[in-house]
């Protein structure tokens, strides 16, 4: 799979009165990137106009720098492994070209019915999906 990665730009709402972006934006910012690197997979389609629904269970995240008002944000997602209705990634975030992770985070998701909300096993087409 090609690298996958989202840019974006922090608003100056988004900000303390330092210019620096609030703690809780991060995860704001990571759930853009997973929602696009999502569509960007072949039957990404079915999280959106389908019966396919996805829950975060669990999020880890480790800040390492701040992001600062109108810095350009590159947000790199990466899958790590899958179970049986379960799928992890990994999104860091970096300013601009830089080599430097600013922020790690690690998610858990689980697969769902998109009406029922009812867990489901990932499908082969998925799976693959992740791992190419």
């Amino acid at each position: 799979m090609a690298v996958f990665i989202h840019h974006l730009r922090v608003r100056y709402g988004e900000c303390d009165s330092q210019k620096v972006v609030y703690n809780p934006r991060y995860a704001e910012y990571v759930d853009i990137a997973v929602l696009e690197f999502l569509r960007s997979l072949p039957m990404g389609a079915n999280f959106f106009k389908g019966d396919l629904d996805y829950q975060l269970v669990k999020q880890t995240t480790e800040w390492k720098a701040s992001a600062r008002f109108d810095d350009a944000l590159a947000i790199t997602v990466l899958p790590l492994k899958t179970g049986t209705t379960s799928f992890t990634l990994r999104a860091d975030i970096r300013i601009g070209s830089s080599e430097k992770v600013i922020v790690s985070s690690e998610m858990v998701y689980v697969l769902m019915t998109a009406v029922e909300l009812t867990k489901l096993a990932l499908p082969e087409a998925f799976r693959a999906a992740l791992a190419s």
